[in-house]
């Protein structure tokens, strides 16, 4: 008879912890330009090593190189830089104002800017995007006006969401930005909707859904997966693996093995994974993601790994939880930087260039904070009036209805 072998629970830990030397070994960089980049009706089952790759366009020189390479031209690149010039100003100015009592908490984007500017230049008007708290670059790249994104912070009498909101919460439909749940996961599942009913209406709108590493550890990513696979929705589904979640790293959601982006291939699924800090790598990915759902081809997940240089919220302390020095560690380097680099190398940007542009970036960031600062309270007495609860929450009652309430006696 066999000897019986007592159980036990696997509970996953970081290989480094707080004081120790920072190690990436375990992320495997493959050479820039050296993933291929499929046919848009590739069948997802002949691209699979994709989702345990790494697609990257700008090499150690600041070259772009491979077939995902020159998508955009030197006036779009220029474009792309000064919007993640302005959301990394627009975060020092925001986690300064959080510092000095101005607003509740604020979380930045540092590290992780390329990712939604870079993504919101291959959508098109109208499409939709269910992001997370860490997406506001897709605002800022769509000229979403900032003194708007800092008046909800603020929550001022100018506050486009009249304080239902909790600041970096933001919701534009014009700008294609549902707004921001607490609750990340939902996101995920309600973008799949989205671009279902899209599909139903014989629209030509397609849906991007957003979910950070630690929430593909809930029951409504997979759901997701399911409707997105099944009916084949015309959505681009984004996770954004920046290593940590909530203080906890990422292997607490991904498990011991495999990838984020592997999710999608027990769905059928077309899976990628690309540097999450080159510019034109998450748009190109992203180009290439969005013909696909435009074409009836169904849904594409993308994992973007990068890493999240800040700390969770202002309510958080990463001393406790990660070595100081891994920010400066992290191998795929800055994304404004590496896109500096790269059109210096073109010729069409320089150091001094760069430095002005800072300059006037940073002046237009403060001008839009003064702006925000100037206007008062959103509830002069301190409390909001009934119009200020109700007003945009519930649809004005159809007259018809009315009328009958008002026979009956109501």
């Amino acid at each position: 008879m066999n000897e019986t072998v007592r159980l036990s629970l696997h509970v996953p830990e970081p290989e480094v912890r707080p004081g120790d030397q920072p190690d990436f070994s375990n992320v495997k960089i493959p050479k820039a330009g050296s993933v291929p980049r499929p046919e848009v009706d590739v069948a997802p089952e002949t691209i699979r090593d994709l989702a345990f790759s790494i697609i990257r366009v700008l090499n150690r020189e600041g070259e772009a190189v491979g077939p995902w390479a020159g998508l955009l031209s030197d006036e779009e690149l220029l474009a792309g830089l000064k919007d993640m010039m302005r959301l990394r100003a627009f975060d020092a100015r925001m986690l300064m104002a959080q510092r000095q009592g101005k607003t509740s908490f604020y979380m930045q984007h540092l590290g992780e800017e390329a990712v939604s500017c870079a993504f919101r230049k291959a959508l098109a008007k109208g499409d939709m995007n269910f992001p997370t708290y860490r997406q506001a670059g897709l605002l800022i790249a769509d000229g979403y006006p900032m003194v708007d994104m800092m008046n909800q912070i603020f929550s001022n009498e100018k506050d486009p969401l009249r304080g239902r909101q909790l600041p970096i919460m933001y919701s534009s439909k014009e700008h294609g930005f549902f707004t921001v749940s607490g609750n990340l996961a939902t996101q995920f599942v309600q973008a799949v909707g989205w671009a279902m009913a899209s599909a139903i209406k014989n629209d030509t709108r397609i849906a991007a859904a957003w979910i950070g590493d630690g929430s593909t550890a809930e029951s409504d990513f997979h759901s997701a997966l399911v409707f997105a696979s099944t009916y084949k929705a015309p959505v681009i589904l984004n996770i954004v693996n920046n290593q940590w979640a909530i203080s906890t790293f990422q292997g607490i959601a991904r498990g011991g093995a495999g990838t984020f982006a592997a999710r999608g291939l027990g769905f059928g699924i077309p899976s990628l994974r690309v540097d999450g800090n080159d510019y034109l790598a998450v748009h190109a990915v992203a180009r290439w993601a969005a013909e696909r759902a435009r074409r009836n081809l169904g849904p594409t997940l993308i994992e973007y790994v990068t890493y999240r240089v800040g700390a969770h919220s202002t309510s958080d302390d990463p001393s406790a939880y990660r070595p100081k020095a891994e920010s400066e560690a992290w191998p795929l380097g800055d994304p404004v930087l590496r896109l500096k680099k790269h059109l210096i190398t073109r010729g069409c940007w320089s150091v001094e260039r760069h430095a002005q542009a800072e300059s006037e970036i940073m002046d237009e960031v403060i001008q839009a904070q003064k702006e925000a600062e100037s206007h008062g309270t959103l509830h002069a007495g301190g409390k909001p009036s009934v119009r200020d609860i109700f007003e945009g929450v519930y649809a004005e009652m159809p007259t018809h209805i009315r009328r009958q309430r008002q026979k009956a006696g109501y």
